[in-house]
């Protein structure tokens, strides 16, 4: 029954057996067992449908743990692989460059020595590159971000602007708003419920 039944039909239908047994209580002075026997079934496939999805809701939250230690389990290991990759490149091109080869060859693959499509850049000491030579990712609060837009000329303000890549709603600066009685469209602060499973 509670196969065949979502929730809600469920708890309708007891509704419904809890009408049908006060109207024939009402009437007859007593309730047919065959109600009260379709009531208990009722009863006890709303018990049953909680406790499946009670199972189902902890065993997804399990199998959601287990993926994210996963993903996080394989981040860990290409960034192993591409330091192997990294460090095995290099000392092929210190066996090319230190024997003066342009490539040695296989039976099935060339290592060759080949020049780059474009220059590229090697940072020796990132603590010593100027500022104006760095690309900044900020977080900024949007209060100060529009002061600071405010302050300069309209070019500069507009460059500027043009620099954000994405932006975000910020939940502690809406807080903040709501705590002083400010609304703010597009959002609203509530006290929300989540489901505990026990």
């Amino acid at each position: 029954m509670s196969e065949a039944n979502t929730l809600f039909e469920i708890d309708r239908e007891l509704d419904s057996l809890l009408d049908q047994i006060e109207e024939e209580a009402e009437e007859s002075g007593t309730t047919s067992p065959e109600l009260l026997e379709r009531f208990q079934q009722f009863c006890q496939a709303e018990s049953d449908k909680v406790d499946r999805i009670g199972r189902f809701l902890t065993l997804m939250d399990s199998r959601l743990k287990y993926c994210r230690q996963q993903a996080e389990h394989f981040q860990k290991r290409a960034r192993t692989a591409e330091a192997k990759v990294m460090s095995t490149k290099g000392m092929v091109l210190y066996f090319l460059a230190a024997r003066g080869f342009k490539k040695i060859e296989g039976k099935e693959f060339t290592l060759r020595l080949q020049k780059n499509s474009q220059d590229s850049v090697e940072i020796t000491d990132a603590s010593q590159v100027p500022i104006m030579y760095r690309e900044l990712e900020l977080r900024v609060p949007g209060r100060l971000w529009q002061a600071v837009l405010a302050d300069l000329p309209e070019d500069r303000s507009k460059l500027l602007a043009s620099c954000i890549r994405d932006d975000k709603p910020s939940n502690d600066a809406i807080k903040e708003a709501a705590s002083h009685f400010e609304e703010v469209l597009g959002a609203k602060v509530k006290r929300g419920v989540h489901l505990r499973v026990a």
